[in-house]
């Protein structure tokens, strides 16, 4: 199977490091090519080393490699839910008054103060438990009664009994956080395999039109030649002077078509030098020299149906797709909680002591004084239209996120077939364009002999030096298409970056801890 070939791949030309928070893309082998000579002189590249450049230095993914971390800076926020709190507070008051006595009209001055002090350890857990454990104390003083000190120690439980209750609803938000993540994972892979594809194309496409502009300068100098033998065929009175427009008009169509070429490589090479961003200054004046030619490569293919389950096991989309649904299973177990009435238990335990110095009071919080309560607490709303209009929604979203992923799977399934078609296609057009320049080769030579000999004309002759441009062209065209063909496969099934020996986050389909 595809599968277990990509397994073993190994890949000695990769080399590099990219980290993406707790994963890393990285290169199975050191790398053997040389990718840039100097800081600010020209690139010299192969296919391999031009993708190494563009993911260390590429723009758009440095930005796209940042959305895995601030994904997963939304964990760490539902992580904090179940932190334990530290609270406390201190304060001091102080007081003057006037007071009458009931029994007569004698007023007396009090004066007094007041110190409290109260520290806590409070934590929600994920069962729907909230525990507080709180130390507090008590001072007062006044003119009237002598020094009193109270403390407390005291702990409360509160325990949820319908709504809120256990851990599936409890460390559903950050589940799902943690599934953010994970499919921010798959779409950074994503944006990686189609930038190493572009990276690859492009490639492919500036070796094609540097290999039209030599087509297009020999041809030019072919017709050029031709166009001095003429002139001499007419000089020694063999052809009539009319003969000379075609030559003419031969070479002014390969200058045209020379100065498009030229054109279509200064945008191609403005491209790719943006996809690879090298280090140094003058980027956009920097020369690009590429060390691979577009040659067939020797592949197998498999069949077509170990591409497609290639596809629907490592394609990214389809991949973050399948967590949508898991994350919208979680949706409705938290709006399928919020359905139940809110139904808590508390229970408040307390021991206090009493006595005329701080210290005195914590010794006697032993003694038999406490304090202790039981209860609970409900709510429900009348006819909890908020809470059932949550659900609903959480069950169609979750039955359109499971269409979409079935539609999405065949979606891939199409893609990959028609890919693969194209592969053989443009396989086949090899040997086909082969054999047609093969024919046009003789055609011109014939044609030119006839035409030295006065038995055919300079149109003629021009005509099937065009032809032979054209079959030329076709050729390269044919091979450059060819191996774009096996890049968009291998994209399409989501193996590129495996082919290419880069080992990157979201290969496999991810799964959530139920632990908190």
């Amino acid at each position: 199977m595809i599968f277990g070939k990509l397994l073993k791949l190994k890949v000695s030309f990769i080399a590099g490091l990219l980290c993406v928070f707790s994963a890393s893309w990285v290169f199975s082998e050191p790398s053997k090519t040389s990718s840039i000579s100097t800081p600010d002189g020209p690139i010299e590249v192969t296919v391999e080393s031009a993708i190494l450049i563009a993911l260390e230095n590429n723009q758009s993914l440095k930005v796209e490699r940042l959305e895995p971390q601030i994904h997963k800076t939304f964990e760490d926020q539902e992580q904090a839910t179940f932190d334990p709190v530290l609270s406390g507070v201190a304060s001091f008051s102080r007081e003057r008054e006037q007071k009458r006595q009931t029994d007569s009209s004698t007023s007396y001055e009090n004066e007094g103060t007041s110190t409290e002090a109260d520290i806590g350890v409070s934590q929600f857990l994920s069962t729907g438990t909230d525990i507080a454990v709180d130390l507090s104390t008590n001072n007062t003083w006044s003119d009237l009664y002598s020094d009193q000190s109270a403390s407390r120690i005291g702990l409360s439980v509160t325990q949820a009994l319908l709504r809120g209750k256990g851990t599936d609803v409890n460390l559903a938000s950050l589940r799902q956080a943690r599934l953010d993540t994970q499919a921010s994972q798959y779409e950074l892979r994503g944006f990686v395999e189609a930038m190493v594809s572009q990276v690859e194309e492009t490639y492919w496409d500036y070796a094609l039109s540097q290999r039209k502009i030599q087509i297009f300068q020999e041809s030019l100098k072919v017709a050029e030649h031709q166009l001095r033998e003429t002139e001499e065929l007419i000089r020694v009175g063999k052809l009539p002077e009319t003969e000379i427009t075609s030559a003419q008009a031969e070479i002014a169509l390969q200058q045209q078509d020379l100065i498009n070429a030229r054109s279509t490589m200064l945008k191609i090479r403005l491209y790719l030098l943006r996809l690879l961003n090298p280090p140094g200054s003058n980027l956009w004046q920097r020369e690009i020299l590429l060390k691979n030619p577009p040659i067939v490569p020797e592949v197998t293919m498999d069949s077509v149906e170990s591409h497609v389950e290639v596809a629907l096991r490592l394609r990214p989309d389809l991949n973050e797709a399948r967590l949508r649904v898991e994350r919208g299973d979680l949706e409705v177990v938290k709006t399928k909680n919020g359905l139940l009435p809110k139904l808590d238990l508390f229970l408040t335990l307390g021991k206090s002591g009493y006595a005329d110095s701080f210290g005195s009071s914590i010794s006697d919080i032993t003694g038999d004084y406490y304090n202790f309560s039981v209860g609970i607490n409900v709510q429900y709303p009348f006819r909890n239209r908020d809470a059932r209009a949550r659900h609903k929604r959480s069950l169609l979203s979750q039955d359109q996120a499971t269409e979409a992923v079935n539609n999405l799977a065949n979606l891939v399934e199409m893609d990959v077939r028609t890919a693969y078609i194209e592969v053989n296609r443009a396989k086949d057009q090899i040997s086909a364009t082969i054999a047609t320049l093969k024919l046009q080769e003789e055609k011109l030579r014939i044609e030119t002999e006839k035409f030295r000999v006065g038995r055919s004309t300079m149109f003629l002759v021009a005509q099937a030096q065009r032809d032979l441009l054209i079959s030329q062209i076709s050729e390269v065209q044919a091979i450059v298409n060819y191996l774009k063909a096996i890049v968009e496969l291998h994209r399409l099934e989501g193996s590129l970056l495996e082919r290419r020996g880069i080992i990157a986050p979201g290969r496999e389909p991810g799964s959530v801890s139920s632990e908190k």
